[in-house]
Parts: C-alpha cells; structure tokens; sequence
C-alpha cells in the first residue's frame, strides 16, 4: 500500500497538469475561433496584355460584429488563398474583415505572374481594396474613407509595399520577409562595381521553376488551362514557361544560359520593386525581416526603411531558410494592427520600439520545435547614420585565391530552404569531424582576423571591410563573410550567410565590402575572421580559372555596428504553445518516473551468487511490434575471466549488453551483478563499467580533463582511481593532450580508461577495437590482459574472431537472439577433426597427401600442411610421407574459433 502511494501522487499531479494543458489550448483557440462567417467570391482582376480577363479567386472573413477595419492578407509565391486562411481566421477571431485572395497565376485564379507588377498585381490589389471600400460591413471614417491594412509575407510583402504606395486608402501595412530591389535581390552587389551583381542561380531556379507546378505546390502532372491554350495557338514558348509571364520566362532563361541579365530583364524586374515607390508610401508601417533569409536578406528590409516615413522593424530569427512561422508572428502583427487600424491608437503605436530583434543563438525547442530567441529592442534601427560603429583591427597580408576551372568544386552556405541545415552540421562538428569546411574550400579563400575580443560584442547590421583586389581577368567575383571564431579555434558562419561582390580589376584598387547583415553575441576572448571566397554553390560563377589577389586597404580595419539593444519581456509575443508544451513536457517526466516506480518490485540478492560477477538466467527481449531479439539466453562469467560475446549481425549480443547495463527492460528472465538483479538505477551497475558504441569526448580538453569531468558527472564519490586505469590503458604523457589531437586507437584507450574509473568489478566493452589498425588491436588486447590480472572481469563483444580466440579465456557464442554454445576457448577449439602437420618440404608433402585415401580438405597454411582425417588416416598419412623422404616434425590438431564459430552459427540458425 505504501509503495501505491508513493507514485499516486506524481499521477495525480499528471493529470493535473494534462488538463491544465488542454485549458489552456482552448481558452487560447477560443480566442482566435470567435464566430464570423465566410463568404466565397470572385473579384475581376486588371486583364492581360492581350486583353484576357482575369478572374481572382477571394474569400471574405466577417466577424460577428460590423462594422470593422478591414485586413487585405496576401500570400506568397506559390501559395494561394488557402495558405493564409488559418491566418485570416486568427484575424477575424480578433475583429477584422479579412479578405484573402489567390494571387493571378496561383491557384484558382486566372492570369499570368508578372512578379508584382504595377500594371498588373497592384492593379489587382486596388480592385480588391474596391471590394472591400464597397462593403458596408467595414469601417469607415467620417469622409467615407474605409480603416483598412495590407498584410503579407515575401511576394505578399512587396505587394503590401507597392499596393500602400500606389493606393492612399491604405491606413496601415505590415510586410514580412520581403525584398525592397528585385534586381539587387536577384542580383546582389555588395561593394561598387558593375551596375548589376552576381546572379543568385539557386533561389532564382526554385522560385521561378515553381510556376511549372499545381496550386497545392506538388508537381501538376497535366498542363494548366494556358498552357493548353498557348499550345493551341501555336505559342509554344508560352507553353513552356506555364503560368509566368512570357517577357519574364524568356529573360530568366536567357540569363541562366548566360550567367549575365540583359538590360531588359533588369528595368522589368526594377519596375516590380517597392524601391521605386516608397517615397509615396503614407501608411504606418511595420517591416518585418527575417535573419535566415539568403533570398532575402535584412540588408533588404534596411533598404525599404529607409524609404518609408513611418516605419517600425522587427527582425525574426526565421526567414526563408528556415521557413517563417506566420503563426509565432500573429501576436506581433495583431499588436501593430490594433495601434494603427483604431483612431484612439496613436498613444499605443508609440508604445512599440522602433526597433526589435529576436536574438538566437541557432537552439531550437525541444518541447515546440521552435527556434529559442531573447527578445530586444532599441529606440533606432541599425544602417542609420547613427548607428554606433566599433572597430577592430586587422591583420591578414596579402593573399592569394584561386577560383577553379569550371568553377568546381565550390563552397556551399547556403541551400534554398535549408541552409540552417550546413550551419547545424557544422556547429555539431559532422563537418568540421570529417575534415571538411564546406564553406572554405582550401585555395579558394583569403582570411583577414582580429584578435580576440576584450569586451563581448553584438554584431547587429552589415559590417565593412576595405580591401584591394587583383585579378588575372578583367573582373573579379567573390563572396565575402563574417565568421565568429572561439578561443578553440571552431567557426561558425552566422546565418550561412555571405555577400557577393563583382569588380571591374581597373576599379578595384580599394574596394569597400559590405559583409551579410547578421545579429549575433560575440563573447569575449572570440575572433571575428573576414572571409572572402572565390566559388558559392548558390551563385553563377566565371568558368575560366582566375587567380585573385586580395590586401588590406584603407585603415585595415573591420567597422561593426553595435546597437545598444535593451531586452524586453516578450509578453504575448512568446507563443502559448512553448508553454503547453512546457506543462506537456512536464507532465510527461512526471509520467516516466510514475511508470518506473510501478513497475520497480522489491528484489532480493541471491547470496549463492554473491561472488559471481555476472549470472544471467532464461533472458529474452520482445519488442511491441512481435519482434524478439533474445530467447532464453543464460550464462555465468566467473571473476577473472575474460569473456567473448560473439555472434552475427542481428544476433543479439548489443540488446543483451544493454539490458546487462540497466539501459532497457528485459522481456522475461533476471540479470544478477553479484547476486544483485539488475534494474535501471540498481545501486549495483555502480560495480560495473562500460564502453557501447563510442564514448563522446570533449576534443578541446585533455584526456584527464575529459575523465576528470566525466567521473565528477556521476556524482559519485569512491576513488576513480584514475591513475591505475591510465596505467592500464597505457595512454602515457598523451593523456595530457587535448582529445582532438589523438588517433582513433588513443581514443579508444581513453574510452578503456573512462569504462575502468573506480576499478569496476565488472567490465563491459561493445566492439572496442573497431576500427583500430593491428599494432593498435594488440595494444588493446594487452590492455584488457592487464586489467583482467587484477582479480576482476571483462565482458566484451566483438566480431574479430583471431582476437576474441588470443585474448579471451571463456566464450558465449549467439545467432539469432540465442545461445548456441558457451565455455572456455580451449575447449570449443580443441576438438577439430583438421591437423596441421609441419614438414620440411610443405609443397611436396601436400602432393602425397592427395594421394592418401581418406584424406580431405588438403591445404597449406602458415608454412604447414592442413588437412582433414581421421585418427587412423592421420597415421597412414605420416607413413606416407615417411617413405617418401619428407621429414615429419609435429602434428597437432588444428581448429580455430573462425571455424568452430562458423560451424555453431550455421547449427544455430
């Protein structure tokens, strides 16, 4: 009764909590399902070129009560209406007459893409604004004039952008993750130079490509209805580029063959840009940019703020790389709705900063998935002429890169969509493991750096650099970045991000970079590195092989801006489903330890099996899904012994040591470690020592710091005897090395030393001479000899079979999760019906033998002759090659574990 009540209670509070959780997730959803209505319409777009009509496939959202401002939610590229509609429910939830559309060319709707154009998605958008001016159901101040806001993320932001510009109805705009220059987006250039920059192939490819495929994004199998048409007509151009406009289609493709944009291409794109407009913009606006973004980056968003009158920022921690949340950005876009959409909300528009920043240092949350960040803010937004400035001094001389033919192989940062993927294989070291730095190709880059920070610093915008470049060509392509570089000497590439710049050589006696506009906390005693690469996947590159020159110039120094951010209480901007998931969380903890203290039964230690270091008895392990790997297994391994766990793949012999270390719960059968049965946290596993599939090492610490750390880790307080596991592992001076420096086989004996800490009773090590050279496995065979001597046992599992059979005195053979044979080696390998007879002339000897009826399986082995008889061939043989002059020196039985093995595993399976 007592045990009962000792996990009643965590139930409870489990339970608790769970309702708790769902509470709270339906208060929270009752907020945002407030009742309004929907109504389906169709709204005549601006016709073609060609005098098509065009249809716009809309939806209206009223709330329940009217009238009230009203919201137009754009979508972005290859999106349709269907993609904001939870959007457009959290706006009416809250009181707003929505109306979402889908975007000519995207979904239902008619018409072609023209990327925004004024003639014609503008034109659009103000014949929506019609729409909604027109309804009585949205409010209007006292001259007739309705209370409306523009709202969209990317291609819906530059909409949001020009629609505010070219239409004065629009009260209030908030445009996310979106471009201020297409050309300069597509074509970025970060330093002066060429009018047009480095062709941004990649993210230029996945946008434009997207048009070839079906509303829902999936690849649409059947053409669309103009490109039947256009068929029909014999316009097989316009067939091929599907629903984008044909003067855009060409352009894209003749820039992708050429790797340049003609002039046309260029004025088209500029005249879809807000940079053309935004002097004309009136509305309060709130630019939303995201940090990982290498379509569109934050230099972008600086780019439109400085065109607008009344603007605010907030730069999110997503962006196009990662995805952006639209759901984690409602509480900021509802916050600066209701400020601008309410003619009493002037005193709570000045309320929100200026300037807000989610700063992030790459975590995500484990509980929701998303990207854990510390809100801040500040009273100016950087890239003003304001923005405090710190520089640092560079060292670096002059330096040489190579750009290869061909431009192969290439540095990759970024991947349209994934390139916070590279930044976390790097920073979790799978790259930099391999010795790789995929994004700093040996050759191909020259490195300028500071020395390391007295004060920690927040890089918050666009650094600057002033070098000279020299080119084997007439021009010259790079790719610039700033990198964090910690005392340890690990890099990370903030964002993945990097800059492009295209230079004439007659121009580039001193060229000014502008380095990726990135948010990051540089701690004290961190470099900053400045690295320019010849090679970008994601970029067009020259084909011809060049050689550049680059040299400090100007002051030699690297300018970063540093805005003096305050952090702030997120409020309603942190999501509620971080705390629901926290609570989850919680709850689910308090579930696993309720569970364990159920299932946890009092045991009793065997005396009988008092001195036995390990006794197990009739074990077997099923899973849920009817798969059982281990049936009836029992075995006992004595103190001294040096027992070999063998068997195939599949066998078994990883799930036995796993429940032999309390790691999972046997199906049926005990486990006893000196009499004492094994249960997960059974005080008894504090006899035992072990090393399963590779041990996680700190490689900027020594070996003894590593075991230092890991001994104090166990909160144990014995002896680690750390002195006698290093003798016996045989490290030497090199324990005093940091990890990174040592060869496989150093580190295994540094995970033989970690598994011997405290000179456990019993030791356990999975595969410990994998991938070991000879000499290496002889040093740790000699390793496992020397601890056994001391009185105390090893169990350990491997497939290389010579070594089990020199190093191990007893063996448990396994195939398919059963035991097949156990003993000592001597006596599984005795008995063999093979003898090896040593003689003077191996070669001769063997002819005779062939001759000998009975005889069998004739072979040289290791200079002596191998054959199969019995006792009574053995006798006739060796009077054989007595008469034929051979002398005959030793017979011995000859049997190895390789084949006493193999003949166990075949009877086994």
């Amino acid at each position: 009764m007592l045990a009962r009540r000792r996990f009643l209670a965590p139930i409870v509070l489990l339970l608790v909590l769970v309702v708790v959780a769902f509470w709270l997730t339906a208060t929270r959803s009752g907020d945002s399902e407030a009742v309004f209505t929907e109504q389906e319409l169709t709204v005549g777009g601006t016709p073609e070129a060609d005098g098509a009509e065009v249809d716009l496939d809309a939806t209206l959202y009223l709330p329940e009560r009217t009238p009230a401002p009203a919201v137009l939610l754009a979508h972005g590229f290859g999106g349709s209406k269907r993609s904001v509609a939870a959007d457009a429910e959290e706006l009416a939830g809250r009181g707003y007459v929505v109306l979402t559309y889908s975007a000519r060319g995207f979904g239902a709707s008619g018409g072609l893409i023209h990327l925004d154009h004024p003639d014609f998605e503008i034109e659009d958008g103000r014949r929506l604004l019609d729409e909604l001016a027109a309804r009585p159901e949205v409010r209007k101040d006292a001259d007739g004039d309705p209370w409306m806001g523009v709202v969209g993320a990317s291609y819906g932001g530059a909409l949001a952008l020009m629609l505010a510009a070219a239409d004065p109805r629009v009260d209030s705009i908030v445009p996310m993750i979106t471009w201020n220059d297409l050309p300069q987006a597509l074509f970025p250039q970060f330093a002066a130079g060429p009018e047009t920059g480095v062709f941004k192939k990649q993210w230029t490819a996945l946008l434009l490509g997207s048009t070839l495929t079906g509303s829902d994004g999936s690849l649409s199998g059947t053409p669309t209805a103009q490109q039947l048409k256009s068929f029909a007509q014999g316009d097989a151009e316009q067939a091929v580029c599907g629903r984008l406009a044909k003067d855009l289609c060409l352009g894209y493709v003749d820039t992708a063959t050429k790797g340049r944009p003609s002039a046309e291409l260029i004025e088209l794109l500029a005249e879809s840009s807000p940079a053309r407009s935004l002097d004309r913009i009136t509305a309060d606006t709130l630019l939303i940019q995201g940090q990982q973004d290498s379509l569109f980056p934050l230099s972008e968003a600086d780019a439109n703020a400085k065109g607008i009158e009344s603007v605010k920022q907030y730069w999110t921690s997503d962006g196009h790389d990662v995805g952006t949340d639209t759901e984690e950005l409602r509480p900021v876009v509802a916050e600066f709705l209701a400020a601008t959409l309410d003619p009493a909300g002037s005193e709570a528009l000045e309320q929100i900063p200026e300037f807000r920043v989610e700063v992030s240092d790459g975590a995500i949350s484990t509980a929701t998935t998303a990207r854990i960040a510390q809100l801040r803010s500040a009273d100016q937004a950087p890239g003003t002429d304001a923005t405090p400035m710190v520089r640092l001094p560079l060292v670096g001389g002059s330096q040489f890169a190579l750009a290869p033919p061909g431009a192969t192989p290439a540095a990759i940062t970024s991947l349209p969509g994934a390139s916070a993927l590279l930044g976390a294989l790097g920073s979790s070291g799978a790259i930099a493991s391999s010795g790789l730095n995929l994004s700093a190709l040996p050759g191909e880059t020259v490195n300028f750096q500071t020395a390391p920070l007295k004060e920690p610093l927040t890089i918050t915008g666009s650094s600057q650099i002033t070098v000279s470049i020299d080119s084997s060509a007439a021009d010259a392509t790079l790719f610039a970045s700033v990198v964090d570089v910690d005392p340890e000497g690990r890099t990370t590439l903030p964002a993945q991000l990097v800059t492009p710049i295209r230079v004439k050589a007659s121009e580039a006696s001193e060229v000014t970079i502008a380095l990726p506009s990135v948010v990051r906390d540089i701690p004290a005693g961190h470099r900053l590195r400045v690295v320019l690469s010849s090679t970008d996947q994601a970029y067009a590159m020259p084909q011809e092989a060049r050689l550049y020159r680059v040299q400090l110039a100007g002051d030699e120094m690297l300018t970063v801006p540093e805005v003096e951010l305050a952090t702030e209480d997120a409020g309603d901007v942190v999501p509620w489903a971080a705390m629901i998931g926290l609570i989850i969380g919680i709850a689910l903890i308090l579930l696993l330890f309720a569970l364990r203290a159920a299932r946890k039964r009092p045991t009793h230690p065997d005396d009988s099996l008092a001195n036995v270091p390990l006794s197990i008895e009739g074990l077997g392990k099923a899973y849920g899904d009817g798969f059982r790997a281990v049936s009836d297994v029992s075995f006992r391994v004595e103190a001294g012994q040096v027992l070999g766990l063998l068997g195939p793949n599949g066998a078994g012999k990883t799930t036995t040591l796993r429940m032999l270390m309390g790691l999972i719960l046997p199906s049926e059968g005990r486990i006893r470690i000196f009499g004492h049965e094994v249960r997960p946290g059974a005080p008894v596993l504090s006899r035992l020592g072990s090393f399963i599939e590779g041990p996680g090492f700190l490689p900027h610490l020594s070996g003894r710091d590593n075991l230092n750390l890991y001994w104090r880790s166990t909160g144990r307080d014995a002896d680690p005897h750390l002195d006698v596991a290093l003798e016996i592992a045989g490290l030497g001076k090199d324990v005093e090395r940091k990890v990174r420096t040592y060869s496989q086989g150093m580190r295994q004996r540094l995970a033989i030393a970690q598994a011997m800490l405290g000179l456990p009773d019993l030791l356990v090590l999975d595969e410990p001479a994998n991938g070991l050279d000879p000499p290496q496995i002889r040093e740790m065979r000699e390793v496992l000899a020397r601890y056994a001597a001391t009185g105390r046992t090893v169990v350990v599992s491997s497939h290389l079979l010579a070594e089990v059979e020199q190093t191990c005195s007893h063996v448990v053979v396994m195939a398919a999760g059963r035991l097949v044979a156990q003993g000592p080696v001597a006596e599984l390998v005795g008995h063999g019906a093979s003898v090896a007879v040593e003689v003077d002339d191996v070669a001769r000897a063997a002819e005779v033998a062939k001759n000998v009826a009975g005889i069998e399986d004739v072979r040289v082995a290791d200079g002596s002759l191998v054959v199969r008889a019995d006792v009574e061939t053995r006798a006739e043989l060796v009077r054989q090659l007595v008469l034929a002059d051979l002398r005959v020196s030793r017979i011995a039985p000859q049997r190895g574990l390789e084949e006493t093995f193999l003949a166990l595993v075949g009877k086994g399976n």
